[in-house]
């Protein structure tokens, strides 16, 4: 057999450019080999090809299971061409080389996503001679163009018309092919571990797909991109769809994705506003008009150049309100047309429409920080408290609209960055104390902050007191009730100041941490 002849193998789940590659290779001189449906699409097209059974002298079997399994395949991409012994036992073979291998995967993504994909669909599409031709094509990158990417098609028929398929072109394609294997073993890896409830197995693997390149990161000395998760998460930043302004920043991004958990603890009309990852204004109210306007009441200085989040479709008057001051971007479920309108006066607004903003966050959500050397992973903080454990400790006890306006500020408190105190109003925060290394330091800013709305609210405290200063530093601005976890061994000294003062303080049992 004369094993210079030049040979092409395309498999493709998806034929995207498969029958332009295949014409291209013909007319360099490079015979076809396909299979199942790539060689009807190619012989529809009237391209010449060969079907795998004609190298292999074996019949596609077991319902196509079994085509490229085969050492008339694997000879053909492994053999190293630089080497007579590895020629010379090709001839001896009768094999040929295979020069250019096309070849992408089982829809094994699509399968899973499907609602009501039943686990034999899936394990049927988890495919096991794409995966080996690909990564024996890669690892004689030297000898082999192996192509996962349509987008690549042009490309190599170009570079190998000019004979410019130089090493560099040829190890950015093995990369490409390795990197898509890898995401493929993946998913199917975390579907597999998802069917048997591991939450934090032995090992893992994540797949994120480049959503965009950045100018840069938190700083502009710093390079970065976005990637987002294989399949789209509802109520997330990256299930946005943007309609005016320039491209988010790495800040706007992270900013919007706080201020989206924030927002997903209410279901009346709210409206949320992030600096820095941290909330400066949040209400609740009988319409999204009086929400934005009492979440910008909170602090009207940090809410400049921020982002405000409502979970309600922005109307023409909270749109006017808004465009009052500059804020980086807005995110709403959606928006009315006159809305729409005024906010796109503004050239540098980011105008984001996310219709499942107030979808729940996914049961196997999981928070990760990315430590030099490691990965900290942690189950998602879901649980605002539990009922049974909120124990009023005082004398002074707490009504049942007292209890509304303390979880309110609860769950302002539990996002924001800790040590964090939040004093609350109305369904207003009114005073937030964030990212603070000392906890009377954060609840001395927040009362601050609130100054005299502080008389009769309601304050919050992410975790414990450790002493009774930040109680007496409530009773001083004249706060009328308490909420924190409770647990320090100083407790009963803060509950004696609230006592004195009447003030009404619960315990939840459950601390809101937030780093």
């Amino acid at each position: 057999m004369n094993n210079n002849k030049k040979r092409a193998l395309i498999s493709v789940s998806d034929k995207t450019g498969a029958v332009e590659l295949a014409r291209g290779l013909c007319e360099l001189g490079y015979e076809i080999v396909s299979t199942g449906g790539t060689a009807k699409a190619l012989t529809a097209a009237n391209v010449p090809n060969i079907g795998i059974s004609e190298i292999t002298n074996f019949p596609e079997c077991l319902d196509g299971r079994v085509k490229t399994l085969h050492p008339a395949v694997h000879a053909g991409l492994l053999a190293l061409r630089g080497d007579p012994a590895h020629m010379k036992q090709l001839a001896d073979l009768e094999l040929n080389t295979i020069d250019v291998a096309a070849v992408n995967l089982y829809p094994f993504k699509e399968t899973i996503s499907k609602p009501g994909a039943t686990m034999d669909e899936a394990v049927e599409n988890i495919d096991i001679g794409g995966p080996t031709m690909l990564r024996s094509a890669a690892k004689n990158y030297k000898g082999v163009i192996v192509l996962t990417d349509p987008a690549d098609y042009g490309e190599a028929v170009e570079r190998l018309k000019t004979d410019t398929a130089d090493e560099r072109f040829r190890l950015k394609l093995m990369y490409k092919a390795f990197a898509h294997t890898a995401v493929y073993d993946s998913l199917i890896s975390n579907y597999l571990g998802k069917q048997l409830g591991l939450v934090m197995p032995d090992t893992v693997t994540f797949a994120y797909e480049k959503a965009q390149g950045m100018r840069y990161g938190e700083n502009p000395h710093q390079k970065a991109a976005f990637y987002r998760e294989s399949f789209p998460v509802p109520g997330s930043v990256s299930a946005a769809v943007q309609l005016h302004g320039k491209e988010l920043s790495y800040n706007n991004i992270n900013d919007t994705n706080g201020a989206l958990e924030l927002l997903r603890e209410f279901s009346e009309p709210c409206a949320v506003a992030v600096k820095h990852s941290n909330p400066c204004g949040v209400a609740a109210a009988k319409d999204i008009f009086t929400a934005y306007c009492n979440a910008y009441a909170c602090d009207p200085v940090s809410i400049f150049g921020g982002i405000v989040a409502l979970n309600r479709r922005a109307d023409e008057r909270t749109a006017a309100e808004i465009n009052k001051i500059f804020v980086e971007i807005v995110v709403a479920p959606g928006y009315e047309p006159a809305a729409l309108e005024i906010l796109k006066r503004k050239q540098n607004i980011r105008i984001l429409e996310l219709p499942s903003i107030s979808a729940p966050l996914p049961a196997e959500t999981l928070d990760m920080k990315k430590v030099v050397g490691g990965l900290l992973v942690q189950e998602a903080d879901r649980e605002l408290y539990i009922g049974a454990d909120l124990k009023t400790v005082t004398k002074a006890l707490p009504t049942a609209a007292d209890m509304e306006q303390l979880k309110f500020a609860w769950k302002v408190v539990k996002h924001t960055k800790s040590n964090a105190i939040v004093v609350a109003k109305d369904f207003c925060a009114v005073g937030i104390g964030g990212g603070q290394t000392n906890r009377i330091w954060a609840a001395q800013e927040a009362l601050q902050r609130a100054g005299e709305r502080a008389r009769g609210a309601y304050l919050a405290s992410d975790a414990y007191f450790p002493f009774p200063d930040c109680a007496a530093a409530a009773a001083e601005s004249g706060i009328r009730a308490i909420i924190q976890p409770g647990g320090s061994i100083r407790d009963a000294d803060s509950v004696a100041e609230c006592d004195k003062a009447g003030i009404a303080m619960v315990f939840t049992g459950q601390r809101h941490f937030k780093h």
